[in-house]
């Protein structure tokens, strides 16, 4: 089917002005398992996206060096520290009270950015999607870690988001990344309706997939988000969007959509070489203020 390109028009019917009378509490609260020692700043990158498309509290749940690591710079988040492996990732535990609770409360929950490809990961990934009853955005090592049980993401209590690039993909679904590359918008959707979940699949043009049956193009970006940590920037946003209580199909046409156009305005100031991932949040800044949001 021919996929819809998203406009800008399609983003602020969907993102609301902020309440005047809100609190803290009103846009929601976020959940953000990311990190290992080898990949500590995809748990800041995924927070500072969290934080900067509105999200009212944002948790992350890592090692101390991944904690440790994002607290010297993001001083609104709130940290609970987990175990770490001998190999540096988070060592997991559903005996972990503290991570029930938070968990429970959560609105929205993302996992997988910047975890690694290991056995312990995979383990739990495999049983935290047993378990959890809310609203779950994956990406990265989440989705390396269901290769071979994605049937596990049709018995999610809400509709999961799934944000993978064609190499993600490819390891998902047992296709060739030339094969995704080819036909992107088909395979996606093929996932999405098989799967029962939004799915982001992330290239030089990012489509966003429904369990419905309809394919959105994204029409923002560019080149400068080929750098690693872009992706975790994106998942922050559209899992910031989703704690606020935007439906699955919302909140990843407008993070797609929002992450493209913080690209876009970059590029232009420092350069597609130059700019960098972390530079992208604070743009959003710019976006918001034009919409008066």
């Amino acid at each position: 089917m021919d996929a819809v390109a998203v406009t800008e028009e399609m983003i602020w019917s969907r993102l609301k002005p902020r309440d005047p009378h809100a609190n803290k509490g009103t846009y929601g609260r976020l959940l953000i398992v990311a990190g290992s020692a080898c990949y500590r700043g995809a748990a800041s990158l995924a927070a500072l996206g969290a934080l900067r498309s509105g999200a009212g509290i944002v948790t992350v749940a890592s090692t101390e060096r991944v904690i440790a690591a994002a607290a010297a710079k993001l001083y609104e988040c709130t940290y609970l520290p987990l175990p770490e492996t001998a190999e540096g990732s988070i060592r997991f535990s559903w005996e972990q009270s503290a991570f029930q609770q938070l968990l429970r409360r959560a609105n929205a929950c993302l996992i997988g950015c910047g975890m690694t490809n290991c056995p312990d990961t995979a383990a739990w990934v495999n049983a935290f999607l047993s378990e959890a009853k809310g609203r779950l955005i994956l990406d990265a090592d989440a989705l390396n870690a269901i290769r071979g049980n994605a049937e596990t993401l049709t018995q999610a209590a809400c509709t999961p988001i799934i944000t993978p690039h064609v190499g993600e993909m490819s390891r998902l679904t047992g296709c060739g990344i030339d094969e995704i590359k080819q036909k992107p918008g088909k395979i996606a959707l093929e996932i999405a309706t098989h799967l029962h979940t939004v799915t982001v699949l992330k290239d030089s043009v990012t489509y966003i997939a429904l369990p419905s049956g309809i394919l959105y193009r994204n029409t923002t970006g560019n080149a400068g988000l080929a750098k690693g940590g872009s992706g975790d920037v994106l998942a922050g946003i559209i899992s910031g969007l989703t704690a606020q209580g935007l439906s699955a199909e919302d909140a990843a046409v407008c993070g797609v959509w929002l992450h493209g156009k913080a690209a876009d305005l970059l590029s232009s100031r420092h350069a597609q070489y130059s700019m960098l991932p972390s530079e992208l949040p604070e743009v959003l800044c710019e976006i918001f203020a034009l919409q008066n949001r």
